[in-house]
């Protein structure tokens, strides 16, 4: 009977141990069945012209807005950057890795946005560019887009007349101007066409001067003194916006006052800008961004206008170049560096 009760025993605290460790499996288990069945958080690809060290601030600007939408990177959102460092000849491969690589959305910048396009017809992508976004092609209409692209527009390029006229009323003593053209860019000849005519218009001289690399700079400017240049339009163009400290310096090494569409570029230096600002505009492109992970189509979002035009006048720039703005023009002016 002993021999019997001990088997029972036995059996019993077989069956107990063999419950425990089974529960324990469980709870081992669980979390991981649980981890695996949550979808992995969506990931950005931000496609840029420029580079990651002189852009931070459109960065954060984008950032911030996303946030702003309920999208923190790190936290459950991923940002994959690819930056071309003005080299827009690298655009397509970068723009087809991401497409690789199965982003939820691509954020891309001027020249890269037709690169973006030609990569994919469907992933969505969301575009900030200083060109007309249907002429060019990135879009069907403004308020109906269509296809996978939507975005955000400066319409910059139209602004070159206008900073000709801004920078002659400036120093109208100038009778040589000159515009810095990247032609790299798809817009270049436009560019200088349109300031060539306006030139005519006002009776002015423009002598276009090209660069497309950091390399080239020291050279147009070189160009730039022997024209006896008397300012500088900087035309629109993302890598000219990257290099705004670069450019900043050359005008003041060589005496040249010059005009830019960037509130960066006065702020580095330059003395005048006259434009939108650019980290308005990945504000807004951080904005669509995360409703578009919130799951509304690109197709159904308005192509975003920037209309809010700022003169910008480097007060401490005019001193060191021994200019005196004229009065009409600081009354223009939206904000004074001093």
């Amino acid at each position: 009977m002993n021999h019997r009760v001990a088997r029972v025993s036995r059996a019993r605290c077989a069956t107990f141990l063999a419950l425990r460790i089974t529960l324990a499996l469980v709870v081992l288990v669980a979390p991981l069945a649980s981890e695996a069945q949550q979808p992995a958080n969506p990931v950005i690809g931000f496609l840029n012209t420029g580079s990651p060290d002189r852009l931070s601030h459109h960065v954060r600007a984008f950032r911030q807005a996303l946030g702003e939408t309920g999208y923190v990177e790190g936290r459950n959102v991923a940002i994959e950057y690819r930056w071309a460092d003005g080299q827009y000849d690298r655009l397509p491969a970068l723009a087809a890795d991401l497409v690789r690589r199965q982003v939820a959305v691509i954020v891309a910048n001027g020249p890269a946005a037709p690169a973006a396009k030609a990569a994919t017809a469907t992933s969505p992508i969301v575009f900030v560019t200083g060109v007309d976004p249907v002429a060019t092609g990135l879009a069907a209409r403004l308020n109906r887009p269509g296809g996978n692209l939507t975005g955000v527009t400066t319409l910059d390029v139209r602004l070159g007349p206008k900073l000709l006229q801004v920078l002659h009323e400036s120093v109208p003593a100038a009778g040589v101007l000159a515009a810095l053209v990247n032609p790299a860019n798809p817009a270049s000849e436009t560019q200088s066409k349109d300031l060539q005519a306006a030139a005519r218009t006002l009776g002015l001289q423009v002598e276009i001067v090209r660069a497309s690399a950091e390399r080239d700079f020291e050279a147009a400017f070189a160009t730039l003194a022997q024209m006896r240049a008397g300012g500088l339009v900087i035309a629109s163009d993302a890598f000219f916006n990257s290099q705004c400290d670069r450019i900043a310096a050359l005008t003041l090494r060589h005496a040249l006052p010059a005009i830019s569409l960037y509130r960066e570029c006065a702020a580095a230096g330059s003395l005048m800008s006259y434009g939108t600002s650019i980290t308005d505009i990945y504000t807004q492109a951080g904005n669509y961004t995360g409703r578009i992970l919130k799951g509304e189509k690109p197709a159904d979002l308005p192509v975003q206008q920037a209309t809010r035009i700022e003169l910008i006048i480097n007060l401490k720039t005019a001193k060191a170049l021994g200019l005196t703005i004229p009065p009409a023009i600081l009354a223009r002016a939206d904000s004074v560096i001093e």
